[in-house]
């Protein structure tokens, strides 16, 4: 939903995020987890952000800082909520769920995460999953896309095992080897993420539906493969 004016206040009472379950805030980073990388994304490829203008060194700035206090503080805030306490890294990463990541994605613009999210809405599969949670198999997916290091692509998927972020397909409740997930459907997904007018045409390069479909099977592999190790 876009309004015309930005809200005149925005207040969070950190008490009431402490006392709920933390599920929802996990899922909260895992939407602040692709705000950097679509942000590097639209930058690479000089694509508008969400009011329509181009991002600024600010605007980059803000969106890194949220990846950095996410790998810095998103396991001590998930168990402070856990304890239904609040701590400084609890603050942190409310503040980067609520305010880089909401400066970070609206100046820096979306790409292929949010795309690949939403491409993932077709399958009723995936409705009982939070936005979020769905965000973060869409980050390594949107990795894979960029030919992204194994180091960065381990980090990222060490990181949403490390507060249960889905990985995988199966993480999310699709099964592939089940009779009602198959290619067809699979291609259902990446063609949605594909539509026109989606954040995934934001990335510094032209992506195709089979692009997408092969992006999923290789990230799904890759975290799998990395959730078996651990």
């Amino acid at each position: 939903m876009f309004f015309g004016k930005n809200p005149e206040l925005v207040l969070v009472d950190t008490g009431i995020i402490a006392r709920a379950p933390s599920r929802f805030l996990v899922a909260g980073m895992g939407d602040a987890l692709a705000t950097y990388f679509e942000a590097r994304s639209c930058a690479k490829s000089c694509a508008k952000n969400i009011p329509g203008g181009i991002a600024t060194k600010a605007a980059l700035a803000i969106a890194k800082l949220c990846y950095e206090t996410l790998l810095e503080d998103s396991i001590k805030a998930k168990v402070a909520c856990d304890a239904k306490v609040v701590t400084g890294a609890l603050e942190n990463i409310i503040e980067a769920n609520i305010l880089l990541s909401g400066i970070g994605f609206e100046s820096g613009g979306l790409a292929a995460a949010h795309a690949i999210h939403n491409g993932l809405t077709v399958l009723s599969e995936t409705h009982r999953f939070y936005h979020g949670e769905k965000v973060a198999f869409g980050v390594i997916v949107h990795l894979v896309l960029e030919n992204a290091s194994m180091a960065e692509l381990n980090d990222v998927i060490g990181y949403c095992k490390s507060v249960g972020l889905p990985t995988s397909l199966k993480d999310l409740g699709i099964d592939l080897g089940a009779n009602n997930i198959g290619v067809a459907r699979l291609m259902e997904v990446a063609s949605a993420a594909c539509a026109k007018n989606e954040t995934i045409h934001n990335m510094p390069f032209k992506v195709t539906a089979r692009d997408v479909y092969a992006a999923i099977l290789t990230a799904n592999a890759l975290g799998t493969y990395c959730s078996t190790e651990k």
